[in-house]
Order: structure tokens, then sequence, then C-alpha cells
């Protein structure tokens, strides 16, 4: 790993003085690098998985224009040998711990949602994770969830072998979404994607958001993302909902947003997410009938 860091370095026009590898996760290996002009923190998978770097790029090249976070600038991204890398500003980051961390995370959020394009989805395929999440442009954002979010994943259980109750409920939940949007059609705001409080902190008193899974869509879905695994202060919502009431009726589609994480968490982690994902999928269902 010393000599591709030297290698990214060389590419990048500065050379390495200090590298300290990262704990790696499967594939993924990450690096700590002090170069001669600022440290860095590089990525590196397999180089047949480049273009999962080169989306993650454009995506944070997206949340920085936007201008309500921290987004860490992205130097370059190439590929050396067997290795596909992306070098991005090191932050030194910390979670968000307090009231005021809340409160300026909510309103920053609140921002970044405000920022609307005139379709959903993307024009590029991304990913979620380790999982390839379909874009492309929609007019219509249930048919687009249906389609390139939840369909997807129903596709992928199946190809894992799933034939069981999980799989019935969701093939009769998919017919039934555009029923949660018959008096809300939400504006088409630039997400993150991905948005747990992993990939979320603070620097320098500002707050920061990286790993995107950037699109366009509702931006409860964002907000739900917050609340499934924990770990934003409370004064996070209150502080969005005080810049950007959401609809009365979004504790009805809560669920739906949900279950899209938990089911790329069971095809990725396996089991221990199944009884929270079929949970889910059986509660929405029950309240579409």
């Amino acid at each position: 790993m010393n000599r591709l860091a030297h290698e990214i370095c060389a590419a990048l026009g500065t050379s390495a003085v200090e590298v300290t590898e990262l704990p790696a996760v499967g594939a993924r290996r990450a690096l700590r690098i002090l170069s001669a002009d600022a440290p860095l923190f590089v990525k590196s998978r397999p180089a047949a998985q480049a273009d999962l770097f080169a989306a993650e790029a454009e995506g944070l090249a997206m949340l920085t224009d936007a201008g309500r976070f921290r987004v860490p600038r992205v130097f370059g991204q190439g590929k050396h040998g067997n290795d596909a890398w992306l070098a991005l500003e090191w932050l030194d980051l910390t979670p968000l711990r307090s009231h005021d961390d809340g409160v300026l995370f909510g309103d920053a959020l609140a921002g970044l949602h405000a920022r609307h394009g005139e379709r959903y989805g993307l024009a590029r395929d991304n990913w979620l994770g380790d999982s390839l999440q379909e874009n492309g442009w929609a007019a219509s954002w249930p048919l687009f969830y249906a389609q390139r979010r939840i369909a997807p994943q129903i596709a992928r259980l199946i190809e894992n072998g799933e034939r069981g109750e999980l799989l019935r409920t969701l093939q009769a939940l998919i017919e039934r979404i555009p029923a949660l949007f018959l008096d809300y059609r939400p504006a088409a705001s630039l997400l993150h994607g991905d948005l747990w409080h992993g990939n979320a902190g603070m620097v320098d008193g500002r707050p920061a958001i990286f790993d995107p899974a950037v699109h366009f869509g509702d931006r409860e879905s964002d907000y739900a993302m917050t609340e499934l695994f924990g770990g934003f202060p409370l004064s996070t919502y209150a502080s969005y909902q005080k810049a950007a009431p959401l609809d009365p009726g979004a504790a009805s589609r809560r669920d739906l947003y949900r279950l899209y994480h938990l089911l790329n968490h069971l095809l990725l982690f396996g089991e221990a997410y199944r009884r929270e994902t079929a949970r889910t999928a059986a509660r929405l269902l029950s309240s579409l009938r």
C-alpha cells in the first residue's frame, strides 16, 4: 500500500511524507496520507470498481455546489495496476453531540433540500454503500421509487433465493406505492441519499457530510434515513421542521423510505436485518389495505 500511496501522490503532483493504512472493510481499503501539501484520505478498491469512485466524486461535487455543508474536496481519482483510487481532503471530524450541533445540521439539511431539480433521479447510476443504485430521470416520484428503488431490491432477493413471506409482502406492496402519494407531489430535492450518522459529522463547528448516494427526490427520504439508525440530536429535527416543515402525511411514508435501506442492509449484511425489514414491510402493506 505504501507503493500505491507514492504513486497516488505522484499523480497529484505531490509527495507522501507519512502513510497510515486504515481498517479495511472487505475489498474496500483506505489510507491516510500526509502529503507534502495536505493530509489526504484515500479510498482504494479493485480497478473494476473505478466507476463507483467517479460517481462518488460527482455526488460530492453536487453537495459542495449546494453550499450548505462542509464536504471533503476531491483531489483526484484514477487507477494504478489492479487498484482504483479516490483521493479526498482529510477532515478532522467529530460526531454531532450537542444541541447546537443538531440545530446547525438540521438547518443545513433544510437548505440542501431547497435545491431543486426539474425531474426525479440522476443522469447516472451510483452506489448505496456497496450496492448499485439505479437512477435515470423520471417525471413521477412514486413510479421512480417503485421501479428504481424497491423493484431492484426485490430482484436481488430473488437472485439470492428468497421465496418466503417477505418476498410475497414486497411484491404485494410495490403495486400500492402510488397510494401513498395521492395528495402529495414532492419537489425534486437534492438528496444526500445515504444520510445516517456515520456519513455525517462536524468540522470546525460546521456540519459536514460525505459518502453520498446523491439524487433528486422526496426530501422525506433523507429525513427518514436519519431516524432509522439514530445518532442525530433531537435538535436536528426541531431545527429542520422550523426551517422547512414536512408535509402532514410524512409519517405515512416513513416506513417506505426506511424499507429501502433495510432491504439494502439485509442484502449486504445478512439475516440480522431480516426481522426489522419484514416487520417494516408488513406494517406498510397493512396501512395500504
